[in-house]
């Protein structure tokens, strides 16, 4: 049974996307950023970025019962790769305990504001 996720985000609605779509047990979570999506504003450094992209992929696994133990992949894209290194402790607090697979891309992002993108892919065993 496929269900999506929605963080009630206005792009989900503008552009045609899920914020999550759980699959099998499979969950796919659509690449999140550092926007607050309560006040559809966002910080202007990388690290309050990715604070807020970590609480957003948080939310968006809560909604399918799962966390981030759960997450077997992660693929961050940053415009600046410079902006990486200053992110890594807020990712090792997040995924150090169960680390994922990974991938780095230095790529634009859709909105200039934007320093740090993240995606993630979970598995939770389905019952039955």
């Amino acid at each position: 049974m496929r269900v999506s996720i929605s963080s009630g985000s206005r792009f989900e609605a503008e552009i045609g996307y899920a914020r999550a779509v759980c699959l099998n047990g499979w969950i796919f979570v659509s690449g999140c950023t550092g926007f607050d999506y309560a006040t559809m504003s966002i910080a202007s450094d990388v690290v309050t970025q990715c604070a807020q992209t970590l609480r957003n992929i948080e939310t968006a696994l809560a909604g399918a019962g799962a966390g981030f133990a759960d997450i077997v992949r992660v693929h961050y894209l940053l415009p600046d790769p410079a902006d990486f290194e200053p992110c890594w402790p807020l990712l090792r607090e997040a995924f150090g305990r169960h680390p994922p697979a990974a991938t780095m891309i230095s790529a634009g992002l859709a909105d200039p504001r934007m320093k740090i993108e993240i995606e993630v892919t979970a598995y939770r065993a389905v019952e039955g």
